[in-house]
This record gives C-alpha cells, sequence and structure tokens, in this order.
C-alpha cells in the first residue's frame, strides 16, 4: 500500500494528515502555536514554530498509524495564505511573518492603487488591494524597516517555508502566489509590471508550479527530523481554501463549496479568469492546473451564531438552540439580522460595520432571533453568490456546504431556500488537509488529475433542495441589501464609541 500526506499550516497549528492510495485516511495528527498581537492590529508569528509543529505531526501521525516513511510516497502542501516571510542571503528568516490577519497596511493599500490605478491592479491581479495581501506587507517593511528590507533575498509564504525546510528548495503555488496581489492572474506566475511598480527585485520571488507537479524532494536532514525518508517527492499544494476545495471536490464549473466556520467562505471553481470589476470577490488561480476560482469571504458567519447562543443562551447545546427556531415560519416574522459582528469582507470592506436586529417587536421570541441570525448569515453568503452571478459565473448546480454550521439541517435547508441552490454535504470531513493529500496522490501518478481524484473518493452523503420559502426569501432579500447602505452613516458614526 502506497501512503500520502497532506500538511495544513494553518494559523493556529499544523495538522499532517496520512491518507491511503484509495482515498482512506489512515492518522491525523496535529501541533498547536500561537501568535502575537505586538501592536493593535497587528498579526505575526515566528516561523520557526511551522517548522517545529511539521516536524512534531508528521512524526506523531506516522507512529500512531505504525506506517513507515518509506512507504510515503509524496506530500502535498497548504496553509494559510498571504502571509509574509522574508529570508536573508543564506535562508536566514529576517523577522517574525505578518500574517493574513495583519490590519497595518491601509496606506500601503492606497500607495498600490495609487501607483497602478484601482482598475488596472484589479485587471492584472483579479484583485484590489486589501491589508491581508502579501504585497502591501512588503511596502510596509519597505517603508517601516529599511534595514531589514535591505537585507531581502527571498520572499515565501508560509507554507512555502515549510516547503524550503523539507526540500531546500524556493517555490510557490501558483494558488497562494495568487494571493500575494503580485500575480499576472491570466498568465498563472509573477507578474513584471506590478513588481516594478512597487520596486520588488523580481530575483526574490520563487519559481511558480501548478498544484501536482514536484517542487523538491525530501532533504537528508528533515528525513532525519521527521521519520519520512530521503528523496520522497514534495507537490506545490495550494492555498487552504483551494486545497480545502479539493478536499470537498469542488474542482468542476457548476460545484460551489461553502464554509461554515466561524467565518464563511463561498469558493466557485471556473474554467477560465473571471474577475468581478470593482474587485468586491476574490479570483485567484487553483490548485487545480489550469482552472481558476472566485471566493467571498464574510467574517462572521457560525461565528455569528456562536456569539448569539453565548449571549442569550450559554448554558444550551448548540442543537437544542438552534432546533428551538424550526417552528418559526420563514422570515422570522419580519425580523432580519446583519451579520457583521466583526465588521465585513465581502461584500462591503468595511471594518466598521456593525451588526444589527431590525424589525424587532414584542411577538418575537429568542427562537425568531436565532432563525434571523440563520437566515441573516445565509443572506450575507448570498451576496457573494450574487456577486459572482454578475461577474458572469458559469450556472451553479449543487453547493457542498462544510464546516460546524454545516452540521444543523435547519439551516442547510435555509441555505438551500435562500440560495436556490441544492445544498449536499460530503464524505470528506478533513478540508485543506485532505485536499492537499489528494494533490499529492495526483501529483505521484495514483490518479490522472484531481476531476479524476475527488470523483474516486468523495462522495455525496446528504442532499437539501429548495423548498417553498425560495419565495419569501426572494422577497426579503432586497430588504436586507437595503439596510447595509442605509445604516452605513450610522456605523461610521458609532465608531467614536469604541473603547
Amino acid at each position: 500500500m502506497k501512503y500520502f500526506i497532506g500538511i495544513d499550516s494553518s494559523t493556529t497549528a499544523t495538522k499532517t494528515l496520512l491518507m491511503d492510495e484509495e482515498g482512506q485516511i489512515v492518522a491525523v495528527a496535529s501541533s498547536e502555536y500561537t501568535y502575537q498581537v505586538p501592536h493593535p492590529l497587528w498579526s505575526e508569528q515566528e516561523a520557526g514554530l511551522w517548522w517545529d509543529a511539521t516536524v512534531k505531526s508528521i512524526s506523531t501521525a506516522l507512529q500512531e498509524s505504525g506506517v513507515s516513511g518509506e512507504a510515503v510516497k509524496g506530500i502535498g502542501l497548504t496553509g494559510q495564505m498571504h502571509g509574509l516571510v522574508l529570508l536573508d542571503k543564506n535562508g536566514d528568516v529576517l523577522r517574525p511573518a505578518i500574517l493574513w490577519n495583519d490590519q497595518r497596511t491601509g496606506a500601503q493599500c492606497d500607495e498600490i492603487r495609487a501607483r497602478l490605478g484601482k482598475q488596472k491592479l484589479i485587471d492584472i491581479t483579479g484583485n484590489d488591494a486589501l491589508p491581508g495581501f502579501t504585497a502591501p506587507k512588503i511596502l510596509w517593511v519597505q517603508e517601516e524597516e529599511p534595514e531589514i528590507y535591505a537585507k531581502v533575498a527571498k520572499i515565501l509564504l508560509p507554507k512555502d517555508y515549510v516547503r524550503y525546510r523539507l526540500t531546500g528548495e524556493y517555490a510557490i503555488d501558483r494558488a497562494g502566489g495568487a494571493g500575494t496581489l503580485l500575480f499576472d492572474i491570466r498568465q498563472r506566475t509573477w507578474s513584471p509590471e506590478v513588481a516594478d511598480a512597487l520596486g520588488i527585485d523580481p530575483k526574490w520571488l520563487p519559481p511558480t508550479f501548478e498544484g501536482t507537479q514536484i517542487t523538491g524532494r525530501i532533504s537528508k536532514d528533515a528525513a532525519e527530523a521527521t521519520g519520512l525518508k530521503e528523496g520522497t517527492p514534495v507537490m506545490a499544494g495550494g492555498g487552504d481554501q483551494a486545497a480545502a476545495a479539493v478536499g470537498t471536490g469542488a474542482v468542476l464549473e457548476g460545484i460551489m463549496s461553502l464554509s461554515l466556520g466561524t467565518s464563511g467562505v463561498v469558493f466557485a471553481t471556473t474554467d477560465k479568469v473571471v474577475i468581478e470589476a470593482e474587485g468586491r470577490l476574490h479570483s485567484f488561480c487553483h490548485a487545480v492546473p489550469g482552472k481558476w476560482h472566485l471566493m467571498g469571504v464574510m467574517l462572521s458567519a457560525a461565528g455569528s451564531l456562536r456569539w448569539h447562543r453565548d449571549t442569550f443562551a450559554p448554558d444550551q447545546d448548540f442543537d437544542t438552540f438552534v432546533n428551538s427556531a424550526e417552528d418559526i415560519p420563514a422570515g422570522s416574522e419580519g425580523l432580519i439580522f446583519l451579520p457583521y459582528l466583526t465588521g465585513e469582507r465581502t461584500p462591503y470592506s468595511d471594518p466598521l460595520a456593525r451588526a444589527s436586529f431590525v424589525g424587532l417587536t414584542v411577538r418575537h421570541t429568542l427562537p425568531h432571533m436565532t432563525r434571523a441570525v440563520l437566515e441573516g448569515v445565509s443572506f450575507g453568503l448570498r451576496d457573494s453568490l450574487e456577486l459572482m452571478k454578475g461577474a458572469g459565473l458559469a450556472d451553479v448546480n449543487q453547493i457542498r456546504v462544510t464546516g460546524g454550521g454545516a452540521k444543523s439541517a435547519l439551516w442547510r435547508q435555509i441555505l438551500a431556500d435562500v440560495l436556490g441552490v441544492e445544498i449536499v454535504t460530503v464524505n470528506s470531513r478533513e478540508g485543506a488537509a485532505y485536499g492537499a493529500a489528494l494533490i499529492a496522490a495526483t501529483g505521484s501518478g495514483v490518479f490522472s488529475d484531481l476531476e479524476t481524484a475527488c470523483k474516486s473518493v468523495v462522495h455525496v452523503t446528504g442532499q437539501t433542495a429548495p423548498t417553498d420559502a425560495q419565495e419569501v426569501y426572494g422577497a426579503l432579500y432586497p430588504i436586507y441589501r437595503d439596510l447595509y447602505p442605509a445604516l452605513k452613516p450610522s456605523f461610521d458614526a458609532l465608531s467614536s464609541f469604541d473603547q
């Protein structure tokens, strides 16, 4: 039996997933770590934490499964996107990595738009400048830490630092590279025009690879540290959301994935480049060779439900709490929840946006409010779907839902009715790490391509079709859409009272 490993270097832990050649998960091991907030809005992490956690989680997965390192025939990488790792000419880390959720670079985003022009930037990269992306972080170091910037020899993303430690090679997958704001989205590689406008030396940028391509092999030092066999191939892999889409089988046009975690992610595979004209959606290369994807992100999805439960009924388990809303009619009798508890990203890039219950009357009860939260988050996810349709996305036939919120049958039904598309669950529950393992197996020749791999091992386990409630939600959605523009002046004014 051949085995394959997927390594997911996330913000809070590194997960190693061991899978056999038939797609069965043999072992999963995780090693946690923290990140630092040295100043308000900053988010940084020591790169060495990822390597230590990688070594520990690989070793644990092999030991617990009883699988030898020699039986592992390929490794795929995934992890947090957009983070900035700076190395000097000796391959040593110059400063803590600046992470995807760091918000210090608003001025640098404005500078990028000024140098290139917003529309030109969106046309080349597929995206507007946002503080989360890598490029504005590079400008920040250039401006604020010139003594460090002068020593830069290579720029990597977090998972690609893990790649470097595993193989000694500098490389980046094209899904991750597209999230740097330095890619030509159509050419699927670095944009000389963007790099030149930002004063970034092209030699600092590593070679780019499609997800299933081999980028290097396990070095002698890495083999000794992890228990893997020296020479084992390491594939390019993909950014966390692209790899997660592979893990759920969302690799074809018409099949969308929807993650209902703390945040909510709407992800659609495309066979050609699709760009939302105002940059309100992310347009990235997919981990699937030759494909792209559109992505919308709302900041408080299942996080809204957790806040609601923790605030109003902390002693109730989630199932009991959510199921109390089953007898409330669609539309919650005229009650709407705006899910902007932590600001918003799609479709409104607005850190000052606030959550709101609108339409409360004396007849509304806690179950009404609970259903309104489920519906409001669903409307927020529909915002991304509507933007995708407006940008030219092909018809969506099926949405594969994952994450903690997907466990609720009521929420799946509300999503089907709000989005007007069949909602399905699948047998894959390990997301990005499983996708990375499938990428490794495909790159090693077990499957002819990722589409075949997903068809072979990812299967639908449940289906929820839209009902007549679509009509109610169809009438309510425009009212929901009108609320943010109407309330934005109040949101902005209220921000001055933040403590």
